[in-house]
C-alpha cells in the first residue's frame, strides 16, 4: 500500500516537513561518501529554516503536555495495559524534558558558526559550492568519512530533541483515526464534513495501482480526484472507479 498524508493546518504541515527531512538527514549522515554528506549539511540548513519559522518547541511541549494529561486519565483502566501507559507516559516525559532544556533558538548554534552560514549561503546558489567557490569546504568535503560523520553528528545532535517530540506527537495522530474504505466513482469522490474535525487525512491506495490521488480540503468539504500519472505533462483524472482507504486524524 502506499499512504499519502494531507495536512490541514499549517502546524501539522511544519511538523510533516521536518521529519522529512530529519529521515533524510538520518539517512545520509550514515553513508560514507562526500556526495551524501553534501547532502546531509544542505538538509540540516533545511531544518533550520523550517524550524525558525514558528515557535515550535512550545507547541510541541503543550501538545506532548496534552497527550500525557489524556494519557493519565486511562490509568486503573481494566482495558489498558498499566505497562504500555507507563511506557508511553515515560517517553512523553522524557521528550519533554529533553525540549524545555534547549536554550535559546531552535539552531542558534549553527548560526553562530561563520563557516556553516558561509556554506548555506552559497548553498542557495545553483552550483555555488564548487571547490574553487568553498575550498575550505571542499577540503572538508576530502576528509575522512569518520571525521565528516562526528561533525554531522555534532551539528545535528542538539535538535533531536525537536525530532523525537515530532515523532511522538505524528505518531499519536496517525493512531487517532480508523481506516475506513470508499470508492471514488470515475475517479473522483466527495464528502461533505459537516462539522467533522481532522487534522491530518490519510489516504492508502494498493502500490499497483495506476492513480495519484489530488486532494484538496475546507471545513465544509473534502475532494479527491484521482489523476493518471504522467511525466510529460499534467496529469488527467481517470475514469475508472477507485477504491482507497480513507483515514481522519485529530489529536
Amino acid at each position: 500500500m502506499i499512504t499519502y498524508e494531507y495536512p490541514l493546518n499549517e502546524r501539522i504541515r511544519t511538523l510533516l516537513r521536518l521529519e522529512h527531512l530529519f529521515d533524510t538527514v538520518g539517512h545520509f549522515i550514515e553513508a560514507e561518501g562526500p556526495e551524501e554528506h553534501h547532502v546531509a549539511l544542505v538538509t540540516l540548513f533545511e531544518i533550520l529554516e523550517v524550524a525558525s519559522r514558528a515557535d515550535l518547541k512550545f507547541d510541541l511541549v503543550q501538545e506532548l503536555e496534552r497527550q500525557r494529561q489524556i494519557l493519565l486519565s486511562f490509568r486503573n483502566n481494566p482495558d489498558i495495559s498499566e505497562e504500555a501507559l507507563s511506557g508511553a507516559l515515560y517517553e512523553i516525559e522524557q521528550a519533554s524534558a529533553a525540549l524545555l532544556a534547549m536554550q535559546g533558538k531552535i539552531g542558534q548554534y549553527l548560526r553562530e558558526n561563520d563557516w556553516l552560514m558561509t556554506i548555506k549561503n552559497r548553498a542557495a546558489i545553483p552550483g555555488g559550492v564548487c571547490e574553487f567557490d568553498l575550498p575550505a569546504y571542499h577540503h572538508w568535503l576530502n576528509r575522512d568519512s569518520a571525521f565528516r560523520h562526528r561533525d554531522l553528528t555534532a551539528w545535528i545532535k542538539p535538535m533531536l530533541a525537536i525530532r523525537q517530540g515530532i515523532a511522538i506527537v505524528l505518531r499519536l495522530l496517525r493512531a487517532s483515526g480508523r481506516p475506513e474504505g470508499q470508492l471514488a466513482a470515475h475517479g473522483a469522490y466527495q464528502m461533505m464534513l459537516a462539522g467533522r474535525t481532522a487534522q491530518m487525512i490519510r489516504l492508502r491506495l494498493v502500490r499497483t495501482a495506476p492513480f495519484i490521488p489530488e486532494i484538496s480540503a475546507s471545513k465544509y468539504a473534502l475532494n479527491i480526484r484521482f489523476l493518471a500519472p504522467d511525466l510529460e505533462q499534467r496529469p488527467k483524472q481517470v475514469d475508472a472507479d477507485v477504491q482507497f482507504e480513507l483515514t481522519f486524524c485529530n489529536l
